[in-house]
């Protein structure tokens, strides 16, 4: 009888690992790369469809307005104006542009912050006043209150009788006007000054309000009170 050999105790041996050849391995890699450019190439395709489809910024045109509130009668310094980008359609037609064009100037009426500058809101700071109105050269009966009014402050002129009784209100909310540089003024038309009673006061009164002041001059003392 005829005995087979025995393993037992023996250990199997490994089969040996299966490596891939080299050219799979490249060809694998160059896949992954593939995907890689491809997503990246459609990030940029996608952006430059964003960017296309973004509107342009929209037009602006360079328009001078006011850094803050300015009252009337105030002469324009570089420190009031601002050079801001507004739509044309926002800017006025007439709209300064260059605050040169405004410097110097005076604003007729009283103006807010930000306001667009056009050219009928100013008037040079001569004897002129806002429109519909005329420039009267007044003596109140302070020569101290006179020294202390500045341009743009509004007055409420009252004429006192000098011999009493009630006083009348010749003008309302007149504004004081500023004077031209080295300007003489005259004696005012309020007639009779003289040289104590102060220099006289710039300010611009409706017509028929300078009428009733001049109605007044000879017979009345001229008081201004500060009003808003």
């Amino acid at each position: 009888m005829t005995t087979l050999p025995t393993t037992t105790g023996a250990t199997p041996r490994p089969l040996p690992s299966a490596r891939a050849p080299a050219r799979l391995r490249v060809r694998a890699v160059l896949w992954r790369l593939r995907l890689l450019c491809a997503a990246v190439l459609l990030g940029a395709a996608a952006g430059v469809v964003v960017h296309a489809l973004r509107p342009p910024p929209p037009a602006t045109v360079p328009v001078v307005t006011l850094a803050h509130d300015v009252p009337a009668g105030t002469v324009l310094a570089p420190g009031d104006l601002v050079v801001s980008a507004l739509p044309p359609a926002a800017a006025p037609v007439s709209a300064l542009s260059s605050t040169s064009a405004a410097e110097g100037r005076s604003t007729a009426v009283d103006l807010p912050a930000r306001t667009p500058l056009v050219a009928t809101m100013l008037v040079d700071a001569t004897l002129t006043g806002p429109t519909g109105t005329v420039v009267v050269a007044v003596r109140l009966d302070d020569p101290a209150v006179a020294a202390l009014l500045e341009p743009g402050l509004r007055l409420d002129l009252v004429a006192a009788r000098h011999e009493g009784g009630p006083g009348e209100t010749v003008a309302r909310r007149a504004l004081v006007r500023p004077a031209p540089p080295g300007a003489d003024l005259p004696d005012g038309l309020l007639g009779g000054g003289s040289a104590d009673t102060g220099p006289p006061v710039l300010v611009a009164v409706t017509p028929d309000e300078a009428v009733r002041i001049a109605e007044t001059s000879l017979s009345a003392r001229l008081v201004a009170v500060v009003v808003p």
